[in-house]
């Protein structure tokens, strides 16, 4: 049996002591990304956007899309992970579909102004304003649903570090832009676990946004004992919800583990498809 098959059931040890991403060769290879026209199998930019159609894209069709949103840029550690914070450097929606039978939209967060991408955060410091992202999120998927027959039933929002925070803090940050979820998929940390530099991180806030999740599922993943730290959190705070969580069976921040076999991601791949079912 290979090494990472009993990592992710075992008990979750802590992230030196789990393997490496690079042990594992990877299957999938992101598309390089391109100006061109948008096309099946091929990873354009569309605006401020990025956009791929799956090889079996089809028009006259529905699709279910997985939107995307990056960590925090200038990132690196000493497992040499880095996070550059702009949507062409996301791999979660790849490394879950396959590069079938999902639309991937990679979404930017935008500055105060709206004009510029925001590498950290969302917003500028210190009022980190999320308006404007927000609004662009909405308009985004809008147009991916109304273009290239995105189904609005089957939007699943994902996101890496600060993408996975951005799940519940954007996600469900009103009605307006909950509404348009059927499920969300957070990888390495979580929405009002801990204080970051914005304001609103508080748990108090957090649990505000929380009550939108309602019914819809979610898959909380994370290295190392990451995801039981969100669980411990959300566990008692919502008992009855639909919650997934995971250890990745990597040591690794770095969304890259999704192009490469585990039992992880066998096991997100089987709850992506139950929410869109």
């Amino acid at each position: 049996m290979k090494p990472w098959l009993l990592f992710v059931f075992a008990f979750p040890l802590a992230a030196a002591e789990l393997p490496d991403i690079q042990s594992v060769p990877a299957d999938l290879v992101v598309p390089a990304l391109s100006d061109e026209n948008p096309a099946p199998g091929k990873r354009v930019r569309l605006g401020l956007d990025v956009l791929y159609l799956p090889t079996d894209w089809q028009k006259d069709m529905k699709w279910p899309v997985i939107v995307e949103l990056a960590g925090n840029g200038g990132y690196t550690n000493k497992y040499g992970d880095v996070s550059t914070g702009l949507p062409e450097g996301s791999n979660l929606g790849f490394g879950l579909s396959g590069g079938r039978g999902f639309i991937w939209l990679c979404v930017p967060y935008l500055n105060a102004k709206g004009d510029q991408v925001a590498i950290k955060w969302w917003g500028d410091a210190p009022a980190y304003d999320p308006q404007p992202t927000l609004k662009h999120l909405r308009e985004s998927v809008t147009s991916i649903c109304r273009d290239f027959g995105g189904d609005p039933k089957k939007l699943v929002l994902a996101g890496f570090s600060r993408g996975a925070i951005a799940c519940g803090y954007l996600g469900l940050h009103d009605d307006e832009t909950s509404k348009l979820w059927c499920g969300f998929f957070a990888y390495s940390h979580f929405d009002g676990v801990k204080k970051w530099p914005y304001p609103g991180s508080d748990r108090e806030s957090a649990l505000t946004r929380l009550q939108r999740l309602a019914d819809r599922p979610a898959f909380i993943c994370g290295e190392g004992s990451n995801a039981q730290e969100t669980e411990a959190y959300l566990r008692p705070l919502l008992p009855k919800a639909d919650l997934t969580f995971l250890s990745t069976g990597f040591r690794n921040h770095n969304d890259a583990w999704t192009l490469r076999p585990s039992a992880a991601r066998d096991q997100a791949r089987k709850w992506l498809h139950r929410v869109v079912k």
